[in-house]
């Protein structure tokens, strides 16, 4: 993709994206309704790799992964058309983890070879990928990782823990952010390597697995690093797509609790008449409109403008700010809206507001989202 200016961006919807989003939709209806999405998150793996060929064969794993490497060539954009798809449907399985974050990290990072090599697979859905990059106690600060790489000879060692990462009991491959002489360097480690233990751990948000991954002296040849070197700056252009993206997402998953609120507001009588003929309800459904409205704003302008650096390193934590508090507060209204029935196991508003709770801690909440744009204006 080239320069963009963010000035002369167009945001009215093309053909290419309706018939993304269209055929996504149905798609995702048919194959994957909430009910299929309860029962998935409460099976051991947490997805259904029949389910996941089917994605694959859709191209949606390579939907913006270059042609010369079995992609469809496309963008964030249209990427992000599919992920708004399944934001709808609070969507299980690793595909955020792999076809946002680990492809964006080996197409930003990786030289020629290594894209060679991985992109391919990825875009098949031969193999499953995820990032590994924050640590506890220090939150999401890249400057400070504990994870370390030593040279050996010629290939390296590394140790370390890295907790709550996204599909790591799912992926066949885990790049791992590690610091070392030259500052952060990203490494491919495949799942099976000597040294390296991973386990899922509890999350509140269960169609959206995470595993614990510890590193003791876990072995890679020169290769395994992406790049071959230091790799901060695109370590840090790797997390904003994967913001914009999951912004994109959070917009998805705000207009469905919009759309079920209003439905429910419709049907809903009390006192001889539709709550939604109440002002409070009317108030609330408003409000909810315009924040979905506003996500939408912010969304679409990060994926837009992800080739002009400068633009989008403000753009992408603005979306992931905007768009984390939008999605939280609306599922907790789509909760009040619906009642006491909205309070249930049976009743589907728990699976949007668990989403958008982990969602909204995933790369950095919104508080450090606007430390990252405060930063990006020189504030």
């Amino acid at each position: 993709m080239g320069e963009s200016d963010p000035m002369s961006v167009s945001y009215a919807p093309t053909e290419d994206l309706e018939l993304i989003r269209t055929t996504a939709r149905q798609f995702l209806e048919d194959r994957i309704g909430l009910e299929t999405v309860r029962d998935l998150m409460m099976s051991e793996e947490g997805f259904d790799r029949g389910l996941w060929k089917e994605i694959a064969d859709l191209g949606w794993t390579g939907l913006a992964i270059g042609e010369e490497h079995g992609g469809a060539g496309y963008g964030l954009t249209e990427l992000s058309v599919l992920l708004e798809e399944m934001g709808r449907l609070v969507t299980p399985g690793p595909f955020f983890a792999s076809a946002v974050l680990a492809t964006a990290a080996i197409d930003t990072a990786g030289d020629d070879v290594q894209k060679a090599n991985l992109l391919p697979r990825l875009a098949s859905g031969e193999i499953i990928a995820t990032l590994a990059v924050f640590e506890e106690p220090r939150g999401w600060d890249l400057s400070s990782l504990a994870t370390t790489a030593t040279a050996d000879g010629t290939g390296w060692v590394l140790d370390g823990a890295k907790p709550f990462v996204l599909a790591g009991h799912q992926a066949d491959v885990i790049i791992v952010a590690a610091g070392f002489d030259d500052g952060i360097g990203m490494f491919v480690i495949p799942a099976d390597a000597p040294g390296l233990d991973v386990t899922e751990t509890p999350v509140l948000d269960p169609t959206r697995r995470q595993a614990d991954v510890l590193l003791k002296g876990v072995r890679v040849d020169g290769s395994a690093l992406l790049g071959g070197g230091e790799s901060t700056i695109s370590l840090r252009k790797t997390l904003g797509i994967g913001t914009a993206c999951l912004a994109a997402e959070q917009v998805g998953g705000s207009q469905r609790c919009l759309e079920m609120s209003v439905e429910y507001a419709k049907t809903r009588y009390q006192f001889g008449r539709p709550i939604g003929s109440f002002q409070s309800i009317k108030h609330r459904c408003a409000d909810m409109l315009m924040k979905t409205e506003h996500a939408k704003s912010t969304a679409y302008h990060a994926v837009r403008v992800v080739d002009d650096d400068d633009e989008f390193a403000i753009a992408a934590p603005l979306a992931g700010s905007v768009c984390s508090e939008a999605y939280n507060w609306i599922a907790g209204e789509t909760i009040q809206v619906h009642g006491g029935i909205g309070f249930t196991w049976e009743h589907d508003a728990h699976l949007y507001l668990k989403r958008a709770k982990a969602s909204s801690l995933l790369l950095g909440d919104a508080r450090y989202q606007r430390q990252l744009l405060g930063q990006a204006i020189g504030l």
